[in-house]
């Protein structure tokens, strides 16, 4: 029989460890899920440093050479576009993204994270299926019609920056599924927690 994790409600215990989201316990399957999210959006995160590298050269070639290029600026906003959409899980996985509620953090422990179930169960998951649902039809729409840029000298191949919508709403929907088996620990016991998982990422006992 399992039970659900109650954290201690005196000062210095688990309850000081769990307040507003820092830490919820972890599961075997989220522990996986996590790890998978997390390696990918630090691989991501290195698409930062290409962007920075096309706008230099963009800057050089258009201020030093007095040469603007198409070409470049697709290129920078093309990249770019991937690495954020790649990071939206990565930032839920670490509890980064933004909150903004002030009547949120004045409620008890259990009732912020019946909160963040029932948000998680009936708004994100259902919308992020719709959004996977809506968006392979419109990478393969533009992918079957060979879809290139408009702009002279723009880039090719413009489907392969629309796969990455329904990559990233899959990637989201995994996350929040991570999310959510963490939030169904604390309150229900199951699945059976595995320690604590903390917002930057690292697992306790």
């Amino acid at each position: 029989m399992t039970h659900a994790v109650e954290p201690d409600r005196a000062g210095g215990g688990p309850a000081s460890d769990f307040q507003h989201h820092t830490e919820l316990p972890a599961t075997g399957l989220s522990n996986v899920l996590d790890a998978l999210l997390r390696r990918l959006g630090e691989g991501a995160s290195w698409l930062w440093v290409a962007v920075m590298l096309v706008i230099l050269v963009s800057v050089i070639s258009r201020y030093v050479f007095s040469e603007g290029s198409v070409t470049l600026e697709e290129l920078m906003w093309h990249i770019s576009s991937i690495a954020w959409l790649i990071g939206l899980s990565y930032t839920l996985v670490h509890d980064a993204h933004v909150r903004v509620d002030v009547i949120h953090e004045r409620l008890g422990l259990r009732t912020q994270i019946w909160i963040e179930c029932l948000g998680l169960a009936l708004l994100a998951l259902p919308f992020l299926v719709i959004g996977i649902y809506l968006s392979v039809p419109y990478f393969h729409d533009s992918w079957l019609q060979g879809e290139v840029s408009q702009a002279p000298a723009g880039l090719p191949y413009r489907w392969f920056l629309k796969a990455f919508l329904p990559i990233a709403f899959a990637l989201l929907a995994v996350a929040a599924v991570s999310r959510l088996l963490r939030c169904t620990a604390l309150l229900f016991g199951w699945p059976q927690p595995r320690g604590r998982v903390s917002a930057g990422g690292a697992t306790g006992p």
